[in-house]
C-alpha cells in the first residue's frame, strides 16, 4: 500500500500521510495516531517502542543482478566496507540480488519483519524500488544520490571526476575522444556524461566532433567500435568504467595495437579490473570499500538512534598515468 492508496483511504492529503509517517513537520496528534494506526494495521508502520522490542539487527543489502553475470569489483568491495561497519557495530547484513526494478524480493523481507533497513547500492533514474521504500518510509541508504530526503546517502562525485579528468586530457593536447558508457539510466553514468560535455564546453571543444557509444552492454560490438574510432582518427577513448575499459584495452592489445602511441585510453573507475595492464590506466580512483563502510555506520548509527549523517560525499583522486599522454 503506498501513500496515495492511504491517503484516498483516510480522506486526508498525501503530505498530510508523509507526515505523520516520518514524524517530521507539523500536524494534530489525533490525525498522527489516526495515519500511524492504520499504517499499523497494514503492516507498513512501527512506532519506536515497536521498534525496539522488534529490532532484528540485520540489515539487507541490494545488489543489482548483474554483479553476479559480469565481474563487478565496486560492488563487491562496497559489500565487504558494509560488512566490516556492521560487524563493528554487533549487525548482521543479508544480500538481496534483483533485477531492475523487481521489488518482490526487498517486500518479501519486510513484511516478513526480516531487516531493519536496506541499503541500495546502484542508483536508477525513476527507480520502483527506491520508491516502494520511501514510500512506506522504511530505513534507507543508498550509494549513489537521489531526491529523496529521508535516504541516507553516501557518494563520490562522477560529474566532477569525470570532468577534471577530461580537462586534463584536453591540457595535455588531446582534442577528438570516444566516450563508451553503460546504461545511462544510472544515474552514475549520466553524471559521468554530463562531466565529459562540461569540460569539452569549457574549453570549447565542439561535441560533434567526438564519438559518443552510450548504452554499451554488447561486447560483441567491442571490434566494431575499435574500428570506428581509429578510422575516424580519435586520440583518446574515455571509458566510463573498469569493466568497459578491461574488454577495449584486453582487445586493442590482443590485436597489437600500442598504447599510448597508437591511441590513448582511460578509465572514469579504477578497480583491480585494471591492474593487470601495462601501460597502466589513468584512472579515477575511488574507495568503494570506504563507500560501502561509510553507508554501513550511517544506516546502524540512524537505526540506533544516534547521530548520523543524511549526506557524505567522498573524496576521489585522478592517477594520471601511461596509458595517456601525448607521444611525439
Amino acid at each position: 500500500m503506498t501513500i496515495d492508496q492511504i491517503a484516498k483511504e483516510l480522506g486526508v492529503s498525501k503530505s498530510t500521510v508523509s507526515r505523520a509517517l516520518s514524524g517530521k513537520g507539523r500536524i494534530g496528534a489525533e490525525t498522527r495516531e489516526k495515519i500511524q494506526s492504520f499504517a499499523r494495521e497494514k503492516g507498513l508502520f512501527s512506532s519506536q517502542k515497536d521498534d525496539k522490542q522488534g529490532k532484528t539487527g540485520n540489515i539487507g543489502v541490494v545488489i543489482p543482478a548483474d554483479a553476479y553475470t559480469t565481474s563487478i569489483p565496486f560492488f563487491q568491495e562496497c559489500l565487504l566496507g558494509i560488512s566490516e561497519a556492521a560487524s563493528m557495530l554487533q549487525h548482521y547484513v543479508m544480500i538481496v540480488a534483483c533485477p531492475l526494478n523487481d521489488i518482490s524480493g526487498i517486500q518479501s523481507l519486510i513484511e516478513n519483519r526480516r531487516v531493519d533497513g536496506m541499503i541500495l547500492l546502484r542508483s536508477v533514474e525513476d527507480d520502483r524500488i527506491l520508491k516502494y521504500l520511501t514510500d512506506i518510509h522504511f530505513p534507507t541508504g543508498l550509494t549513489g544520490i537521489c531526491d529523496y530526503e529521508e535516504v541516507i546517502q553516501v557518494d563520490s562525485d562522477s560529474k566532477d571526476a569525470a570532468e577534471n579528468l577530461t580537462s586534463l586530457l584536453i591540457g595535455q593536447g588531446y582534442r577528438r575522444f570516444a566516450l563508451v558508457v553503460g546504461n545511462v539510466g544510472y544515474k552514475v553514468n549520466a553524471d559521468r556524461c554530463r562531466g565529459f560535455y562540461d569540460a569539452l564546453e569549457r574549453y570549447g571543444i565542439p561535441e560533434e566532433q567526438q564519438l559518443v557509444y552510450p548504452n554499451f552492454v554488447n561486447m560483441d560490438l567491442l571490434d566494431s567500435i575499435i574500428g570506428d574510432v581509429l578510422s575516424k582518427k580519435v586520440e583518446c577513448i574515455v571509458c566510463a568504467d573498469d569493466v568497459i575499459c578491461t574488454r577495449l584495452m584486453s582487445r586493442l592489445q590482443a590485436e597489437g595495437y600500442r598504447i599510448p602511441r597508437d591511441i590513448s585510453i582511460v578509465s572514469l573507475y579504477n578497480s583491480t579490473n585494471l591492474d593487470c595492464f601495462s601501460p597502466a590506466v589513468t584512472a579515477v580512483n575511488i574507495s568503494a570499500r570506504q563507500i560501502g563502510n561509510m553507508i554501513g555506520k550511517q544506516m546502524i548509527n540512524y537505526l540506533q538512534g544516534n547521530d548520523y549523517s543524511a549526506k557524505t560525499m567522498i573524496d576521489y583522486e585522478i592517477l594520471f598515468r601511461k596509458s595517456a599522454g601525448k607521444v611525439y
